[in-house]
């Protein structure tokens, strides 16, 4: 069984099981997290949630908070003019542990 939630402004197909990296939550290592659940598919025919299926659930677990590679922003102009940035993306993995429909 599978399952499509929406969190962070994305939408992600999960199982239980996965693990996936998204964007940070707050809770502490070892917390319970729920989520939207979109649409569940898998056994026979999928329930669509308009927007949400109702009585759905995928409950996970916060297994590490962390923080993306750096990604360097650099701009560089013929006058000898540059700018040098730099950015760390923060993210919580969740290990997936309950998909219900």
């Amino acid at each position: 069984m599978y399952a499509v939630i929406r969190t962070g402004g994305k939408q992600y197909r999960v199982a239980e099981g996965d693990r996936l990296r998204i964007e940070k939550l707050t809770g502490e290592l070892g917390g319970k997290v729920s989520f939207e659940v979109l649409l569940v598919g898998g056994d026979g025919a999928a329930k669509i949630g308009k927007p949400v299926v109702l009585g759905a659930a995928v409950e996970g677990e916060i297994v590490l908070q962390g923080k993306h590679k750096k990604v360097i922003h650099f701009r560089k102009k013929k006058e000898g003019w540059t700018k040098k940035r730099g950015h760390r993306q923060p993210y919580t993995e969740v290990l997936i542990t309950a998909v219900r429909a």
